[in-house]
């Protein structure tokens, strides 16, 4: 941020054609000689002149279409929990608008990074967990959402976590997983689009796998990129079983050599 500026000035300059900083040495001459021999012309000069002008000056900053991309730019019917904050951006850009046309600039700046900050919070605690399934049985593992003609293996939940799994939505993840493991024999974590775990996520995850094996229900996790397996093995109680992907887990599964 620059120690001291005007958006409307700048905005007039850039209109009038400048391009580099002796532009500001002409509008210091400028101001002297306007100052010295010509304030007679200016004193009775409306204020709502001068408004107009700034207006005229700033209003092409105003990005409507800029603010049309970002309002287009969202997941669409697959949303699903995120339709709220699908359109942070927008969100964020007219939020800051606001405050800034409410307020001030820097207050409306501020608003807006608080604002950015939240829905990043929001979509963080809240990942999105998609049922997998295959076409008849075969086939790689798909969206059952973007795909309702697939179908998951009989008695078997595969589910995969799209995002990183952390204190702030472990809650989230374990309440996702035990619905689905309900009328099931096994739940399959697809961990592939797991970037990380922290240690309350992998603590959770082994009282998760307990909880459902004392309910006959088995937790196995599948495609773990190596860092999220090595905090999985260093934490908590009980261990659970890992595999290469989802077809690797099921096979296991259907052999009996999960345990």
């Amino acid at each position: 941020m620059v120690v001291n500026g005007s958006l409307s000035k700048t905005a007039v300059n850039g209109s009038a054609g400048a391009h580099t900083q002796l532009s500001g040495l002409f509008v210091a001459v400028l101001t002297v000689v306007t100052l010295l021999l010509l304030t007679g012309l200016f004193e009775k000069l409306p204020q709502a002149t001068l408004a107009a002008v700034v207006i005229a000056a700033v209003i092409e900053l105003v990005d409507v279409p800029g603010l049309r991309r970002l309002y287009r730019i969202y997941a669409g019917r697959h949303a699903g929990r995120f339709a709220i904050a699908q359109r942070q951006d927008f969100l964020a850009a007219i939020t800051a608008m606001l405050g800034v046309l409410i307020f001030d600039t820097l207050p409306g700046l501020f608003i807006g990074i608080g604002v950015s900050l939240l829905l990043l919070l929001y979509r963080a605690s809240r990942p999105h967990v998609a049922s997998l399934g295959q076409e008849r049985g075969r086939g790689p593992f798909v969206d059952l959402r973007r795909h309702p003609g697939y179908a998951p293996p009989e008695g078997i939940a595969v589910l995969r976590i799209e995002g990183g799994l952390f204190f702030a939505n472990a809650d989230t993840i374990r309440a996702r997983v035990r619905a689905e493991a309900e009328s099931k024999r096994a739940v399959v974590l697809d961990a592939e689009t797991v970037p990380g775990v922290d240690v309350t996520a992998a603590e959770m995850l082994a009282n998760l796998a307990a909880d459902l094996h004392a309910e006959g229900v088995e937790l196995l996790i599948a495609g773990d990129v190596g860092r999220v397996r090595d905090v999985l093995h260093r934490t908590g109680d009980v261990s659970v079983p890992a595999y290469r992907d989802v077809e690797a887990a099921i096979a296991a599964l259907e052999r009996g050599e999960h345990r």
